[in-house]
């Protein structure tokens, strides 16, 4: 019996159309938000912004390039902007360690960009969280905070702010 084969970008914009319908039916959408290890920060995204997560494929770097600036990859033809999310946010750049990962925006946003981060640490529960006030002098692209019942800070990533933001998008020296 022949198996059909699906794809990864495939399978996550089924799961992301799931969890959509579950959240447009009145019911409580129980799992999100993607959490991310972002140097020793975690971060999370909501699903409807992250456009797929892949292992980062080979960086074409970039002279005169801000050190944030990870380089450009060529991903199923289309050439993204990969930038180093920990530098950028100014700590340590990603390790480049085996549970790397890449974050490519929606194309609802109309950017070709991806976000290096440490690793994928799954999907997190709306239940697991508790809303914190946002830090003083907290980035524009910092939609809320929360913790987690082991006392972890998480901070919630508005992909449109951050696409938008003018130091994200001068990645020239």
């Amino acid at each position: 019996m022949a198996r059909n084969k699906i794809s990864l970008r495939e399978y996550q914009q089924g799961v992301v159309a799931k969890l959509q319908a579950i959240s447009q039916g009145g019911e409580i959408q129980a799992a999100s938000r993607l959490g991310l290890q972002v140097g020793d920060q975690y971060w999370l995204v909501d699903l409807a912004d992250a456009g797929e997560v892949i292992p980062p494929p080979e960086l074409a770097q970039v002279p005169h390039s801000q050190p944030w600036f990870a380089g450009v990859a060529n991903i199923r033809g289309n050439l993204y902007s990969v930038v180093d999310f920990s530098a950028f946010c100014g700590g340590d750049p990603v390790d480049g360690g085996a549970g790397n990962r890449l974050l490519l925006a929606n194309a609802r946003f109309l950017v070709n960009s991806g976000l290096l981060v440490n690793r994928l640490l799954g999907l997190r529960h709306a239940g697991q969280l508790q809303p914190m006030e946002t830090s003083s002098g907290a980035a524009p692209w910092v939609k809320a905070e929360f913790s987690d019942a082991d006392g972890r800070h998480w901070k919630e990533l508005d992909i449109q702010a951050l696409v938008n933001d003018q130091a994200f998008l001068q990645a020239g020296r």
